[in-house]
Protein backbone atom coordinates (compact mmCIF):
# COMPACT_ATOMS: atom_id res chain seq x y z
CA UNK A 1 0.00 0.00 0.00
CA UNK A 2 1.19 3.25 -0.95
CA UNK A 3 2.63 5.85 1.98
CA UNK A 4 0.43 8.87 2.61
CA UNK A 5 1.49 11.71 0.84
CA UNK A 6 -0.30 14.27 4.00
CA UNK A 7 0.05 12.78 7.59
CA UNK A 8 -1.39 15.06 10.77
CA UNK A 9 -0.47 13.41 13.99
CA UNK A 10 -1.91 14.64 17.33
CA UNK A 11 -2.27 18.33 16.59
CA UNK A 12 -3.29 20.31 18.48
CA UNK A 13 -3.93 24.04 17.92
CA UNK A 14 -5.41 26.82 20.74
CA UNK A 15 -7.12 30.32 20.05
CA UNK A 16 -8.94 32.59 22.06
CA UNK A 17 -8.34 30.37 24.87
CA UNK A 18 -9.89 27.13 23.48
CA UNK A 19 -8.54 24.68 21.85
CA UNK A 20 -10.09 24.53 18.14
CA UNK A 21 -7.64 21.44 17.41
CA UNK A 22 -7.75 18.58 19.92
CA UNK A 23 -5.06 16.05 18.89
CA UNK A 24 -6.37 16.02 15.00
CA UNK A 25 -4.87 12.83 13.24
CA UNK A 26 -5.88 12.23 9.94
CA UNK A 27 -3.87 10.27 6.66
CA UNK A 28 -4.32 11.41 2.88
CA UNK A 29 -3.03 8.75 -0.09
CA UNK A 30 -2.34 10.58 -3.27
CA UNK A 31 -4.40 10.45 -6.11
CA UNK A 32 -7.25 10.19 -3.87
CA UNK A 33 -10.35 12.18 -3.05
CA UNK A 34 -10.78 12.38 1.39
CA UNK A 35 -13.92 14.10 1.73
CA UNK A 36 -13.53 16.07 6.03
CA UNK A 37 -16.80 15.93 7.11
CA UNK A 38 -18.29 17.96 10.05
CA UNK A 39 -20.91 20.19 11.15
CA UNK A 40 -20.28 23.91 11.25
CA UNK A 41 -17.62 25.19 13.75
CA UNK A 42 -16.42 21.74 14.10
CA UNK A 43 -12.79 23.14 12.97
CA UNK A 44 -12.24 21.36 9.69
CA UNK A 45 -11.38 25.06 7.55
CA UNK A 46 -9.03 25.55 10.68
CA UNK A 47 -7.38 22.29 10.21
CA UNK A 48 -7.04 23.40 6.22
CA UNK A 49 -5.84 26.48 7.24
CA UNK A 50 -2.62 25.28 9.79
CA UNK A 51 -2.14 22.75 7.55
CA UNK A 52 -1.34 25.26 4.42
CA UNK A 53 0.39 27.27 7.13
CA UNK A 54 -1.51 30.28 7.54
CA UNK A 55 -1.00 33.61 9.29
CA UNK A 56 -2.39 32.90 13.04
CA UNK A 57 -2.56 28.84 12.83
CA UNK A 58 0.48 27.70 14.24
CA UNK A 59 -0.09 24.20 15.95
CA UNK A 60 1.07 24.39 19.52
CA UNK A 61 1.68 20.62 19.66
CA UNK A 62 1.85 17.74 17.16
CA UNK A 63 3.16 17.58 13.81
CA UNK A 64 2.06 17.61 9.71
CA UNK A 65 4.47 15.74 7.71
CA UNK A 66 4.04 15.95 3.86
CA UNK A 67 5.58 14.16 0.95
CA UNK A 68 8.34 13.24 3.18
CA UNK A 69 8.92 16.79 4.40
CA UNK A 70 7.84 18.01 8.37
CA UNK A 71 6.23 21.33 7.63
CA UNK A 72 6.58 22.81 11.15
CA UNK A 73 8.05 26.12 10.77
CA UNK A 74 7.77 26.37 6.80
CA UNK A 75 5.92 29.43 4.87
CA UNK A 76 2.71 29.29 3.30
CA UNK A 77 4.88 30.14 -0.12
CA UNK A 78 7.47 27.42 1.34
CA UNK A 79 4.69 25.07 1.47
CA UNK A 80 3.04 25.91 -1.98
CA UNK A 81 6.79 24.92 -3.31
CA UNK A 82 5.76 21.43 -2.31
CA UNK A 83 2.97 20.75 -4.16
CA UNK A 84 0.23 22.15 -1.40
CA UNK A 85 -2.56 24.27 -2.48
CA UNK A 86 -5.59 26.12 -0.77
CA UNK A 87 -9.06 26.56 -2.68
CA UNK A 88 -10.87 29.00 0.06
CA UNK A 89 -14.18 29.12 1.04
CA UNK A 90 -15.01 32.16 -0.38
CA UNK A 91 -12.76 32.37 -3.20
CA UNK A 92 -10.32 35.75 -3.39
CA UNK A 93 -11.77 38.32 -5.86
CA UNK A 94 -8.85 40.07 -8.41
CA UNK A 95 -10.87 43.20 -9.93
CA UNK A 96 -9.84 44.01 -13.14
CA UNK A 97 -7.87 40.85 -13.85
CA UNK A 98 -8.69 38.71 -16.61
CA UNK A 99 -10.48 35.64 -15.58
CA UNK A 100 -7.56 33.69 -17.96
CA UNK A 101 -4.57 35.72 -16.63
CA UNK A 102 -6.11 34.31 -12.99
CA UNK A 103 -6.10 31.10 -13.55
CA UNK A 104 -2.65 30.88 -14.72
CA UNK A 105 -1.29 33.13 -12.12
CA UNK A 106 0.18 29.85 -10.59
CA UNK A 107 2.27 28.66 -13.64
CA UNK A 108 5.37 29.84 -15.31
CA UNK A 109 4.30 31.18 -18.91
CA UNK A 110 1.28 28.99 -19.47
CA UNK A 111 0.10 28.90 -22.78
CA UNK A 112 -3.12 30.31 -24.26
CA UNK A 113 -4.16 26.89 -25.30
CA UNK A 114 -3.29 25.79 -21.45
CA UNK A 115 -4.94 28.17 -20.14
CA UNK A 116 -8.22 27.16 -22.30
CA UNK A 117 -8.26 23.80 -21.38
CA UNK A 118 -8.04 24.71 -17.64
CA UNK A 119 -11.50 26.58 -18.02
CA UNK A 120 -12.90 23.63 -20.88
CA UNK A 121 -12.41 21.44 -17.80
CA UNK A 122 -14.68 23.37 -15.62
CA UNK A 123 -17.08 23.60 -18.42
CA UNK A 124 -16.60 27.65 -18.94
CA UNK A 125 -15.87 28.17 -22.91
CA UNK A 126 -12.64 30.02 -22.47
CA UNK A 127 -13.97 32.40 -25.62
CA UNK A 128 -16.03 33.92 -23.28
CA UNK A 129 -14.62 33.75 -19.52
CA UNK A 130 -10.84 33.75 -20.84
CA UNK A 131 -11.02 37.87 -21.17
CA UNK A 132 -14.03 38.40 -18.21
CA UNK A 133 -12.52 40.42 -15.17
CA UNK A 134 -12.65 38.41 -12.17
CA UNK A 135 -14.93 40.17 -10.30
CA UNK A 136 -18.36 40.59 -8.85
CA UNK A 137 -20.53 39.79 -11.67
CA UNK A 138 -19.15 36.83 -11.47
CA UNK A 139 -21.96 34.60 -9.64
CA UNK A 140 -21.04 31.99 -7.11
CA UNK A 141 -21.23 29.14 -9.22
CA UNK A 142 -19.06 30.65 -11.97
CA UNK A 143 -16.54 32.00 -9.42
CA UNK A 144 -16.37 28.82 -8.17
CA UNK A 145 -15.55 27.41 -11.13
CA UNK A 146 -12.41 29.74 -12.10
CA UNK A 147 -11.58 28.82 -8.33
CA UNK A 148 -11.10 25.66 -9.27
CA UNK A 149 -9.95 26.05 -12.95
CA UNK A 150 -6.83 28.15 -11.00
CA UNK A 151 -6.12 25.35 -8.86
CA UNK A 152 -6.41 22.27 -11.83
CA UNK A 153 -3.84 24.46 -13.40
CA UNK A 154 -1.20 24.35 -10.22
CA UNK A 155 -1.34 20.49 -10.68
CA UNK A 156 -0.56 20.60 -6.97
CA UNK A 157 0.38 17.18 -5.03
CA UNK A 158 -2.21 18.28 -2.43
CA UNK A 159 -5.33 20.04 -3.33
CA UNK A 160 -7.07 21.21 0.36
CA UNK A 161 -10.78 22.23 -1.09
CA UNK A 162 -12.39 23.95 1.39
CA UNK A 163 -16.34 24.12 1.39
CA UNK A 164 -16.41 24.14 -3.02
CA UNK A 165 -19.95 22.93 -2.85
CA UNK A 166 -21.29 25.69 -0.90
CA UNK A 167 -23.52 28.56 -2.38
CA UNK A 168 -23.89 26.57 -5.82
CA UNK A 169 -26.62 24.70 -7.90
CA UNK A 170 -26.77 20.98 -8.17
CA UNK A 171 -26.15 20.88 -11.76
CA UNK A 172 -22.68 22.86 -10.84
CA UNK A 173 -21.89 20.57 -7.85
CA UNK A 174 -21.81 17.81 -10.25
CA UNK A 175 -19.18 19.27 -12.75
CA UNK A 176 -17.20 19.97 -9.56
CA UNK A 177 -17.82 16.34 -8.77
CA UNK A 178 -16.08 15.19 -12.06
CA UNK A 179 -13.21 17.72 -12.03
CA UNK A 180 -12.39 16.43 -8.48
CA UNK A 181 -12.41 12.84 -10.08
CA UNK A 182 -10.09 13.85 -12.67
CA UNK A 183 -7.95 15.57 -10.51
CA UNK A 184 -7.26 12.40 -8.27
CA UNK A 185 -7.46 10.31 -11.73
CA UNK A 186 -4.12 12.38 -12.90
CA UNK A 187 -2.16 12.00 -9.43
CA UNK A 188 -3.31 15.10 -7.48
CA UNK A 189 -4.17 13.75 -3.63
CA UNK A 190 -7.29 15.99 -2.66
CA UNK A 191 -9.09 16.92 0.65
CA UNK A 192 -12.72 18.32 0.26
CA UNK A 193 -13.66 20.00 3.27
CA UNK A 194 -17.64 20.13 3.45
CA UNK A 195 -20.63 19.85 5.66
CA UNK A 196 -23.00 18.71 3.31
CA UNK A 197 -23.08 14.23 3.69
CA UNK A 198 -24.75 14.63 -0.26
CA UNK A 199 -21.36 14.99 -1.65
CA UNK A 200 -19.46 12.21 0.36
CA UNK A 201 -19.88 9.57 -1.92
CA UNK A 202 -17.82 10.84 -4.72
CA UNK A 203 -14.78 10.34 -1.96
CA UNK A 204 -12.69 7.20 -1.58
CA UNK A 205 -12.12 7.43 2.00
CA UNK A 206 -14.10 9.96 4.43
CA UNK A 207 -13.24 11.27 7.83
CA UNK A 208 -15.70 12.82 10.45
CA UNK A 209 -14.58 15.75 12.37
CA UNK A 210 -16.45 16.77 15.45
CA UNK A 211 -15.72 19.39 18.27
CA UNK A 212 -12.13 19.63 16.84
CA UNK A 213 -10.73 15.65 16.00
CA UNK A 214 -11.00 13.30 13.75
CA UNK A 215 -13.88 11.09 15.67
CA UNK A 216 -14.39 8.76 12.74
CA UNK A 217 -12.32 7.13 9.38
CA UNK A 218 -13.46 4.98 6.88
CA UNK A 219 -15.85 4.08 3.80
CA UNK A 220 -17.60 7.21 2.40
CA UNK A 221 -21.17 5.75 3.14
CA UNK A 222 -20.18 4.05 6.50
CA UNK A 223 -18.81 8.05 7.32
CA UNK A 224 -21.91 9.33 5.99
CA UNK A 225 -24.20 7.09 8.00
CA UNK A 226 -22.42 7.90 11.29
CA UNK A 227 -22.98 11.95 10.33
CA UNK A 228 -26.79 11.69 9.78
CA UNK A 229 -27.40 9.32 13.20
CA UNK A 230 -25.41 10.43 15.73
CA UNK A 231 -24.28 14.28 14.55
CA UNK A 232 -26.96 16.00 12.86
CA UNK A 233 -29.26 15.14 15.47
CA UNK A 234 -26.82 17.24 17.96
CA UNK A 235 -27.48 20.32 16.13
CA UNK A 236 -30.54 20.84 17.02
CA UNK A 237 -30.22 20.57 20.60
CA UNK A 238 -26.69 22.28 21.06
CA UNK A 239 -26.96 24.26 17.65
CA UNK A 240 -23.45 25.02 15.87
CA UNK A 241 -20.31 23.98 16.66
CA UNK A 242 -17.82 24.82 19.12
CA UNK A 243 -19.60 23.31 21.59
CA UNK A 244 -19.29 23.78 25.23
CA UNK A 245 -18.24 20.10 26.73
CA UNK A 246 -18.49 20.67 30.53
CA UNK A 247 -21.95 20.84 30.08
CA UNK A 248 -23.53 17.82 31.05
CA UNK A 249 -25.61 17.38 28.53
CA UNK A 250 -23.25 17.46 25.21
CA UNK A 251 -20.88 15.69 27.92
CA UNK A 252 -23.82 12.98 27.60
CA UNK A 253 -24.39 13.37 23.80
CA UNK A 254 -20.48 13.18 23.03
CA UNK A 255 -19.97 9.89 25.33
CA UNK A 256 -23.10 7.81 23.83
CA UNK A 257 -21.28 8.80 20.40
CA UNK A 258 -18.25 6.74 21.62
CA UNK A 259 -16.41 10.04 22.00
CA UNK A 260 -15.29 9.44 25.77
CA UNK A 261 -11.50 10.94 24.72
CA UNK A 262 -13.32 14.23 25.23
CA UNK A 263 -14.72 13.76 28.50
CA UNK A 264 -10.76 12.31 29.69
CA UNK A 265 -9.27 15.28 28.59
CA UNK A 266 -11.14 18.02 30.01
CA UNK A 267 -10.71 15.90 33.47
CA UNK A 268 -7.27 15.52 32.59
CA UNK A 269 -7.05 19.66 32.03
CA UNK A 270 -8.49 19.76 35.52
CA UNK A 271 -6.32 17.41 37.39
Amino acid sequence: MAEPILRVEDLWLQRTQSDILQGVNLEIYPGTVHVLLGLNGSGKSTLAYTIMGCEGYVPDSGRILFDGHDLSGLSVTERAKLGITLAWQEPARFEGIPIGKYVGLGKEKPSKDYVSSMLEAVSLPAKYYGYRAADATLSGGERKRVELAAVYAMKPKLAILDEPDSGIDVLTVGDIGMLIRRMALEGTAVLLITHNDGIVEMADAASLMCAGAVVFTGKPYETRRYFSTRCMPHIESFGSQPWDITQPEVQAALASNGERRFLQVEEGKND
